[in-house]
């Protein structure tokens, strides 16, 4: 993968009771059945998480995240070739994850763990993500403050693509996420998504994961389960601006967008 011959698609995959989005799963029947969903719907990626991000969410156990998203990582891999990410900030999780397949990373809090770093060098084929986010999911959306978040949020990648080159990783590694919704406020994640070809000068693979987020029910004036439109105008402006990686709930709808801004583009 290089992420540069077209736009790919990254289903979500929760392992979690209290998802922002209420699509969180618990029963491994239920998981296992929504992972064949997005296969089927054909989806480039599945990016599975067991520890909730949303605003409030408190942190996950070790064990606990392990035992949701280890067993569930086998057993995709037993049924499918498509590639894996496990949404984690655990270098322990990313470890035993790569261990049994997974081939990226997507690490919120850009390696916050210390212990990261040697987890990726010691898996030089994997893929990381790293993402901007101001504090942590617990408290991030109190109070977040920029004087320029288009500038800061670039600062802050461009530092830690710097500090993970230094250290040995090799930059086509490294996935870049502005954090759409992770400590920003309404206007931040507008001025990202109508910037985002600004990011293009940083050379690496840009992903947006903004589905169903808040800031699209804040413009729309709508819950979380009528967001879908919202979200592929976002996802649709995001590919125009140069994009690489999508994270969605709604495969087969964002898979249809992503092929018709696609035809439009290479026209």
């Amino acid at each position: 993968m290089t992420f540069k011959d077209k736009v790919y698609l990254m289903g979500i995959l929760n392992i979690t009771p209290d998802s922002f989005s209420k699509d969180g799963l618990m029963r491994e029947k239920d998981i296992l059945l929504k992972a064949e969903k997005i296969i089927r719907e054909e989806a480039d990626i599945i990016d599975i998480g067991g520890e909730s991000s949303r605003p409030g969410a408190k942190p996950v156990p070790l064990e606990e995240e392990i035992k949701r998203v280890i067993p569930i990582l086998k057993e995709i891999k037993k049924r499918s070739n498509i590639k894996i990410s496990v949404d984690t900030r655990k270098a322990q999780v990313a470890e035993m994850a790569l261990a049994e397949g997974a081939d990226i990373i997507n690490d919120i809090s850009a390696l916050k763990d210390k212990k990261m770093l040697k987890t990726l060098k010691e898996n030089p084929k994997a893929f990381i993500v790293i993402m901007h986010m101001q504090g942590e999911p617990e408290y991030m959306q109190d109070n977040p403050s920029y004087k320029d978040a288009r500038k800061e949020v670039y600062a802050f990648l461009e530092k830690k693509i710097k500090y993970l080159v230094s250290s040995g990783i090799k930059k086509e590694k490294i996935i870049l996420d502005p954090g759409i919704g992770f400590g920003k406020r309404y206007e931040d994640n507008l001025i990202l998504i109508k910037h985002l070809k600004d990011f293009k000068a940083l050379k690496c693979p840009i992903l947006i994961g903004a589905s169903r987020k808040s800031f699209i029910g804040k413009a729309l004036n709508l819950p979380v389960e009528e967001r879908l439109e919202g979200t592929l105008a976002v996802l649709v402006l995001s590919i125009v601006n140069g994009a690489n990686i999508l994270r969605a709930h709604d495969i087969k709808e964002s898979k249809r967008a992503i092929k018709m801004t696609e035809e439009i583009l290479k026209a």
